[in-house]
């Protein structure tokens, strides 16, 4: 029997130095032994790398920022719809989830399908949030609070030691080590993402990531943990592998269970020198080595695409242990006629 045919649109497709997790994302979408998948990229940028990655993506179309509100992303959507007949729609980047999940009853209204956590699960985990939600929770968290202004400074030795980590809203992360780097770290950090600026008191150790799939009822369909082996200047797993660590497993079901967490999500971890495990956050959306999961016998794309669809999923059982990810750069010859469309039609 054929598989049945699905039109899948997803976004993240910045595939650069610190990339969005949209191109992992689809090729566990492409491994799916069970659906046959028609994918549709979705671009902020005329110069994403998936873009032109034709071998994987079948049609892009840039759809509007964020910050131009739910109603204009709405009416590209509805646009595309009509074109592409679109079944699910995965987004990636943290800052545009919450107008999809916004958007959820009236997409599925139009017969696109999503599988997001809910709003209340969405706020709760933001790193303004953190403090609260491990209390709530029963998770380490380190001691973090927001600052709204560059006066604030020098009172955060009242509550912290330095180093510290200065967090943006969404996305970066840095250690300082006084404060005049904290003055220039939080200019440079708000003008990007704005305000207010996360506090958090740095714990030294090594860093641990888990990734997993709630199905919304606080059962776990997907949980894999990895160390990683590599980290990049900003901070970004570069390569990792894949580990029998109990611990952490039993904190990602206890996660899910707990908070009924609905969706794709990535635990943020640090071990220190007492063998102690740090929540560092909770990122809403499969990560950027999602794809390491696939390699190690959890689709996980395949499984959330399945769940928006309101299919029965078996959860995954076990994991192949020693697994690495190493990620690669490579350049694309792309013909600058294409790049002309993408940037005048919003389409290739």
């Amino acid at each position: 029997m054929a598989n049945k045919k699905y039109t899948i649109a997803v976004t993240g497709l910045n595939a650069i130095d610190s990339p969005g997790p949209g191109i992992a994302v689809i090729r566990g979408l492409r491994e799916s032994a069970s659906m046959d998948i028609r994918i549709i990229g979705l671009a902020y940028e005329s110069l994403e790398p998936g873009i032109f990655m034709h071998d994987l993506i079948d049609k892009t179309y840039q759809i509007p920022y964020p910050g131009a509100g739910a109603e204009s992303l709405l009416t590209r959507l509805e646009y595309i719809h009509q074109i592409e007949k679109l079944d699910v729609i995965i987004p990636n980047f943290d800052a545009e989830l919450l107008p999809f999940i916004k958007l959820s009853p009236k997409l599925k209204d139009m017969g696109i399908r999503t599988f997001l956590p809910t709003e209340a699960q969405f706020e709760e985990r933001h790193k303004i949030n953190l403090p609260e939600f491990g209390k709530k929770y029963g998770i380490r968290v380190p001691h973090s609070k927001a600052i709204y202004s560059t006066s604030e400074i020098p009172s955060l030795v009242n509550e912290f030691n330095y180093p510290m980590v200065a967090k943006g809203k969404y996305y970066d992360a840095e250690i300082v080590h006084t404060p005049e780097q904290m003055l220039s770290c939080m200019n440079k950090i708000s003008a990007k993402w704005g305000l207010p600026i996360i506090i958090q008191q740095y714990v030294k150790g090594t860093e641990y990531n888990s990734t997993g799939l709630g199905d919304g009822m606080g059962n776990t369909i997907a949980a894999v943990p990895m160390r990683k082996q590599y980290i990049t200047d900003k901070g970004k797993a570069w390569g990792g592998i894949s580990i029998d660590e109990k611990e952490i497993i039993d904190l990602t079901h206890h996660f899910i269970k707990s908070t009924k967490w609905r969706g794709g999500f990535e635990l943020e971890l640090i071990k220190d020198f007492t063998n102690t495990f740090y929540l560092l956050e909770v990122n809403p959306r499969m990560p950027a080595w999602i794809y390491l999961t696939v390699g190690v016998g959890q689709n996980i794309p395949e499984a959330l695409a399945k769940l928006a669809l309101s299919e029965k999923v078996k959860p995954y059982e076990s994991y192949k242990v020693g697994k690495m990810f190493v990620r690669y750069s490579y350049d694309l010859i792309v013909d600058v006629d294409e790049f002309h469309k993408i940037s005048t039609l919003g389409e290739l």
